[in-house]
């Protein structure tokens, strides 16, 4: 299994370009998860359909790749309890804050943004990237 990891990651990452290109191409709309999920809590008319059937192809999509591509269940390395689910919750929340903050995540801004050559999503994509990273160091090497 160990092997297929940087095939199935360049596999899925063709995917997922693959179904923004589609998405702005048939619809002319972004593929930003967090824009998406957005419209799904806070609808406008007419534009609440698709972004179901997106969200729910996501789910459907990771649902086949655990059962008949051999890729592992992640919830089965957790181990939830009721202090590390408040850090889940807490995290979570921080996530959505920040991409609300951003006007994006990294999927609206680094696939679909930066395949658009904007500036700000390339910006945008550079801050989330260092982020990232000093949180793991903060994370690995200080705590």
């Amino acid at each position: 299994m160990d092997q297929l990891i940087p095939w199935s990651s360049l596999f899925g990452g063709m995917l997922l370009g693959v179904a923004a290109v589609l998405l702005l191409l048939f619809t002319g709309k972004i593929a930003g998860i967090s824009g998406i999920i957005n419209g799904v809590v806070m609808p406008k008319s007419g534009e609440t359909l698709w972004r179901v059937v997106f969200l729910v192809g996501m789910m459907i999509g990771g649902l086949v790749a655990i059962a008949y591509l051999g890729i592992d269940n992640p919830a089965d390395s957790l181990t939830i309890n009721s202090t590390n689910l408040w850090v889940y919750a807490i995290a979570g929340l921080l996530v959505g804050l920040g991409a609300y903050l951003g006007n994006g995540c990294t999927s609206g801004h680094g696939i679909c943004g930066i395949g658009r050559l904007s500036k700000r999503s390339i910006v945008a994509t550079v801050i989330f990237m260092a982020i990232a990273g000093i949180t793991v160091f903060i994370r690995l090497h200080i705590l």
